[in-house]
């Protein structure tokens, strides 16, 4: 399964600060139909993300009946991404 769309990078203040996307409703609702084939425990949901010419691998969070991406920081580095930057998301579930 392939799933592209566009979103808002956040950060979140936790013990340990993330910045992250939220995967939009409908495409959530899709991972969701799947995620007990593939999650690996706690709901995560392995994939490979490219944001620009950066490709990794990561795993989507559950979060409140939605799914969020983690940015690493080496990710945006590579791409010049800040916060509240909209950003294209190509994700592959692994």
């Amino acid at each position: 399964m392939n799933i592209d769309f566009n979103g808002e990078i956040w950060f979140w203040k936790g013990p340990a600060p993330w910045y992250f996307v939220t995967v939009p409703a409908q495409q959530c609702r899709e991972l969701k139909a799947i995620s007990g084939f593939v999650t690996y425990g706690w709901g995560m949901i392995p994939v490979h993300v490219r944001i620009g010419k950066t490709e990794w691998k990561t795993s989507l969070w559950p979060q409140e009946d939605r799914y969020i991406v983690p940015i690493k920081a080496s990710v945006r580095k590579a791409e010049r991404l800040e916060e509240g930057d909209t950003v294209t998301i190509r994700l592959g579930v692994a």
